[in-house]
């Protein structure tokens, strides 16, 4: 699977961490990425959520750690995307 989009985030002042990103997905009114940290192969994947407040300029986002919001976000993304499986 071709990863064209990465995305850098900002957690701390120092710190920075870059994911490419598979997928994207709207579920209730809130914006999902299904992000991983190899560029190529097979990485580790995680889903992240939008926290953004409406007219926030910069997006920011939390890894989702809720097992049920987890596992309908998962299988959305599974659904889209045939040639993976989320665990």
């Amino acid at each position: 699977m071709e990863r064209t989009e990465k995305i850098t985030f900002n957690p701390g002042q120092d710190d920075s961490e870059s994911f490419y990103v598979l997928e994207q997905t709207r579920l209730g009114g809130v914006n999902y990425l299904l992000v991983t940290d190899c560029e190529e192969g097979d990485g580790e994947a995680f889903i992240m959520k939008d926290i953004s407040a409406d007219g926030e300029e910069d997006g920011v986002f939390e890894m989702v750690s809720d097992e049920e919001e987890l596992a309908a976000v998962a299988g959305v993304f599974e659904n889209m995307l045939e040639d993976i499986e989320l665990t």
